[in-house]
């Protein structure tokens, strides 16, 4: 297989070295690409990218002259870069929380996932200068679609007497600061009104971790009454009482209760995403499939930090139940035709690091038997449409972004191929997968005791 020639490698290794460089002028050539419209991976005659956006798609170049040149060989497919809607920066070590943004952006871009939206912030000063360092050239990762603070409780700051007038405010102040939508996680019913109708006054989605209705929560049911844009986790509807918890009733829930089918014809009526997270909760379970390790993550961990993460987390009975229900809803929701996204949802204690849990959840998908082109369009053109900006990303279409990457075998015949990552794409830029995982071996974390306070 021809790689690319010196002058990308050039620029490869000056973007890895001095930060900012522009968009280049690419051709690919060889190989395949994955159309979300056919759902078909294309011979490809020729991709042209010209000043970070796809501007011919399957077209040969008469002349080349003026183009950095990819070549790919038979076995080789361009995929659009991945969405993670749930993509925590969040570590936990020794029981301390932080947005982690030395290692995860890089992590999650080698693992070819090149927009990730955070699904709340415990952080989200670092994570507004990590998204503004990585869009000026500063810093390689992961586009960062903000979404600023948690909404309700599950931010630590969160005030429990913030009002209506509070919650206009803070979604004015991050919208001018650039979100591109907002999450709530342990609001009230009159405080998710708000931000709905405040979020969309600036054109931007949310996105809830919601509960049953038991004390004071919103069930998704209502929530999508209100206008909200996407829902994570679990379906709600009236399976799911206000006389207890949403996962005290949904780790015994009964997928034949027509009340399930009721709330997702209520999602689809309503044009509401299901940002589905069908792996999260298995890592809690007993994890006899899908959780194996084709890569040392841990490797990235700072000395320290691999010392003090050595126990992995305690298997909880109710997680596993719940994962074994969401298994068959999810498959139920999009055998009714229902619009689901990727998210990882797994927030790192020093084990499996999340850019690689995409191509876990992308694997537990085809595992309940949604087929792997329909898993590819849920990771890429899903995301984009949910997040409002299938205009520009998403799929290998012309006039859009030059976001996807390169892998090894087609996923088409065995989904597991997407994790053999060889370059990623990302406006334009290349970059060698195996140098940005390089890169920030073991950086995530804190260096001692004193760093991490």
């Amino acid at each position: 297989m021809r790689q690319l020639i010196t002058r990308v490698t050039l620029t490869l290794f000056a973007t890895l070295t001095f930060g900012t460089v522009s968009a280049q002028n690419l051709y690919i050539t060889g190989g395949s690409y994955f159309d979300v419209v056919s759902g078909e991976m294309v011979r490809n005659q020729g991709i042209v990218i010209r000043s970070g956006k796809f501007v011919r798609v399957n077209e040969a170049l008469a002349a080349s002259e003026d183009y950095e040149e990819l070549t790919l060989s038979d076995d080789q497919y361009l995929l659009p870069g991945i969405f993670d809607l749930h993509a925590h920066y969040r570590v936990t070590f020794d029981g301390v929380r932080r947005d982690e943004v030395e290692a995860n952006p890089v992590i999650f871009l080698a693992n070819g996932v090149t927009s990730t939206f955070p699904g709340g912030e415990i952080q989200p000063e670092v994570m507004l200068e990590a998204r503004r360092k990585i869009d000026r050239g500063e810093k390689i990762g992961a586009r960062i679609h903000s979404s600023g603070p948690y909404f309700g409780t599950a931010f630590p700051a969160w005030n429990r007497g913030t009002t209506i007038e509070d919650i206009y405010a803070t979604v004015d102040k991050w919208a001018e600061l650039g979100v591109a939508g907002f999450k709530a996680k342990g609001i009230s019913p009159v405080l998710l009104k708000a931000l709905i109708e405040r979020a969309h006054l600036h054109g931007l989605p949310v996105t809830g971790h919601l509960g049953s209705g038991f004390r004071n929560t919103v069930n998704p049911r209502d929530a999508i009454t209100m206008g909200i844009d996407r829902v994570e986790h679990f379906l709600g509807g009236d399976a799911l009482p206000n006389t207890q918890s949403a996962y005290a009733t949904l780790q015994n829930l009964d997928i034949n209760d027509p009340a399930v089918d009721k709330q997702i014809d209520h999602f689809i009526a309503n044009g509401v995403f299901f940002d589905a997270t069908l792996t999260a909760y298995g890592y809690y379970g007993h994890r006899n499939s899908l959780y194996d390790y084709w890569h040392n993550e841990r490797q990235y961990l700072t000395p320290y930090a691999f010392e003090i993460t050595k126990e992995t987390r305690q298997e909880l009975g109710m997680f596993q139940k719940i994962f074994d229900v969401k298994k068959v809803t999810v498959k139920k929701f999009f055998d009714k035709g229902g619009k689901i996204t990727l998210g990882t949802d797994h927030p790192s204690v020093g084990e499996f690091i999340p850019g690689f849990s995409a191509h876990r959840e992308m694997e537990a998908l085809v595992s309940i038997g949604i087929p792997n082109a329909e898993v590819l369009k849920i990771a890429t053109i899903n995301g984009a449409e949910a997040l409002r900006k299938s205009d520009i990303l998403g799929s290998i279409e012309v006039s859009k972004l030059a976001d996807a990457f390169v892998i090894t075998g087609n996923p088409l015949e065995e989904i597991t191929n997407t994790r053999n990552v060889q370059k990623v794409i990302k406006g334009g830029l290349v970059y060698d997968s195996k140098t940005l995982l390089k890169s920030v071996e073991g950086k995530m974390g804190p260096k001692d005791e004193e760093d991490w306070k």
